[in-house]
């Protein structure tokens, strides 16, 4: 701004004791200025940007990133086994003395080192990743030989509780919005059982009240009504309604139906669970659900008429390889 003053002043024959008064400019440094505005114009008169310093050296960031890398916050005398901003800013604290005023250096700082936000995952006490392993290698022909099989539907089965207690998940809103959504007071709740054909992506629902061997038999004698002819491979969890005697006299009863159990405690194999996450996204989450009736029909209703297309023990059906859909 002095510079361009300075200009503009001497255009105006203004004095030059007035003109070092305002811009703090001698003779020679005015005369200078004008002189590289006549000849750049004025980006010879623009102050040049100044570059951000830097609160770590390229040297300690070099350092940070190859620690990140190699070291857990519980190596570094931490109560915590992953890093997060709040630890991160807490390192950088006492190793280098250096505060940064926003999580977005942090942020950047994770960037730099090839770090990616995720959100963990929950895994049950008594997983056992050995045992996942050593079921997916013997199932994995079985389901591959039943996918290639005309008269064979592969069926990945689960049921779910189905509550009139709202979920809520991220939602986008203008700048200084804050919605509340109501809760019901009373609990209440639904059951439904699925089955995800992984050949179609086909996903066929059955409401009820009740999760026990006489449903499972029940829900199970509707199911082949879907599939009136040819046979099931049905694949589901370890249940003890599914074990029941009722629902095991059906299964021998039909003749047409083989059972494949998924592993314990490893509900992420199944399909069917990924179903059951996507249909509460469509239907129930941020909403206040009065007649549970209702969203049970609304939810059973979008499964019904969706198609989910979810890969089983990394296998696809030649129908869904091609992109046409069944």
């Amino acid at each position: 701004m002095k510079r361009a003053q300075a200009v503009l002043m001497l255009a105006d024959n203004h004095p030059m004791s007035l003109i070092g008064q305002i811009t703090g400019f001698g003779r020679s440094q005015a005369f200078n200025r004008r002189k590289i505005y006549e000849d750049k114009g004025l980006p010879g008169i623009q102050a040049k940007p100044r570059k951000a310093k830097r609160l770590l050296s390229k040297r300690q960031r070099r350092e940070l990133a190859e620690t990140l890398k190699a070291k857990t916050p519980a190596d570094l005398g931490f109560e915590q086994d992953y890093w997060t901003t709040g630890l991160l800013g807490c390192y950088i604290d006492k190793q280098y003395k250096v505060q940064c005023k926003s999580k977005t250096s942090y942020y950047l700082i994770f960037k730099d080192s090839k770090f990616t936000f995720h959100k963990p995952g929950r895994i049950y006490q008594r997983h056992d990743e050995q045992a996942v392993r050593e079921w997916k290698t013997a199932n994995k022909d079985r389901v591959k030989q039943a996918l290639g099989q005309t008269d064979t539907a592969v069926l990945t089965a689960g049921e779910m509780h189905l509550s009139n207690q709202t979920t809520v998940q991220k939602i986008w809103l203008p700048s200084g919005s804050y919605p509340k959504i109501e809760v019901a007071g009373k609990r209440q709740s639904r059951s439904i059982y699925g089955f995800l054909n992984i050949k179609t992506g086909q996903e066929t629902a059955f409401k009820t009240n009740w999760q026990n061997m006489y449903v499972a038999a029940e829900v199970l004698g509707k199911l082949r009504a879907v599939y009136p002819t040819g046979k099931i491979l049905l694949v589901w969890d370890k249940a003890p309604w599914h074990k029941g005697c009722k629902a095991q006299d059906f299964i021998k009863q039909d003749g047409n139906i083989e059972v494949i159990e998924f592993p314990g405690a490893a509900p992420e194999e199944n399909p069917q669970e990924h179903v059951w996450k996507a249909g509460r996204s469509q239907t129930t989450h941020n909403q206040f659900i009065t007649d549970i009736d209702q969203a049970k029909d609304s939810f059973i209703n979008y499964l019904n008429a969706t198609t989910f297309d979810y890969d089983f023990l990394g296998l696809k059906s030649e129908a869904r390889k091609t992109g046409v859909r069944v």
